[in-house]
C-alpha cells in the first residue's frame, strides 16, 4: 500500500447533509462534556481538596515523628500504630518502602490526611476504595478523609520508587470503637 496525496482542493468540497449533522452533534457533545466536568468539580464534591503546601523533608518528618508519638497505641511490623482524636491532622509518610504509621481510625468521622515522601515520588492508593494519589518530596498534600466503612484498607504505592516497590503496603484500621482492635491483630500497649 502507498500513500497518496488527497487530490486538490479537497478541503473545499461541500460536507454531506448527515457528515455535517455528526460534526455538530459531536461538537455539542464535547463542549457539554468541558462545561459539565468545571460543574462537577465544584458541586460534584467528588474531587479532592487541592491543598498543597511546600514544606521540607527534615520538617515533615519531625511533624510525623510528633503525631506518632503523640498517639501510638502499640506497633505492627516495627511501625507505629497510632489512633488519633476525631477532626485531628493525620500525617502520613512514605519512603522506600512502607507507609508510617498503622493507622487506627473511628468510622463515620472526619481527618485530615497530611501527605509526603521522604524520598522518591511515592503513589497513595487506598485499596479497595477508589482514593489514589500523587506524593512528592518537599510537598504537604491534604486530603479530608471520612471513613464508612469499618474494616482493614491497605495504602498501596502505584508509582515505581525502587527495588522493593512492591512491597510498599501500609495498613488503615477502621472500627466503631476500641474494643475492636483484636480483630484486627492490635494489641492496645499503652
Amino acid at each position: 500500500m502507498s500513500l497518496t496525496a488527497p487530490p486538490k482542493d479537497w478541503y473545499i468540497k461541500k460536507i454531506a447533509r448527515d457528515e455535517k449533522g455528526w460534526i455538530i452533534f459531536s461538537l455539542i457533545i464535547c463542549l457539554f462534556m468541558f462545561f459539565w466536568m468545571i460543574l462537577w468539580h465544584v458541586y460534584g464534591k467528588q474531587n479532592p481538596s487541592s491543598i498543597t503546601y511546600t514544606t521540607t523533608t527534615a520538617e515533615f518528618t519531625q511533624l510525623h515523628q510528633a503525631f506518632s508519638d503523640k498517639y501510638k497505641i502499640g506497633e505492627d511490623n516495627n511501625l507505629p500504630v497510632v489512633m488519633p482524636p476525631a477532626e485531628s491532622d493525620v500525617f502520613l509518610l512514605g519512603q522506600m518502602w512502607s507507609w508510617s504509621p498503622v493507622l487506627v481510625l473511628k468510622k463515620d468521622e472526619w481527618y485530615t490526611f497530611h501527605l509526603s515522601s521522604k524520598d522518591v515520588v511515592h503513589g497513595f492508593s487506598v485499596q479497595p476504595i477508589n482514593m489514589n494519589f500523587m506524593v512528592l518530596p518537599t510537598y504537604d498534600y491534604t486530603i479530608k478523609f471520612k471513613p464508612t466503612e469499618t474494616g482493614e484498607y491497605k495504602i498501596v504505592c502505584n508509582e515505581f520508587c525502587g527495588i522493593g516497590h512492591h512491597m510498599m503496603i501500609g495498613k488503615i484500621v477502621v472500627v466503631n470503637d476500641e474494643s475492636e482492635l483484636g480483630q484486627y491483630g492490635i494489641t492496645k500497649t499503652n
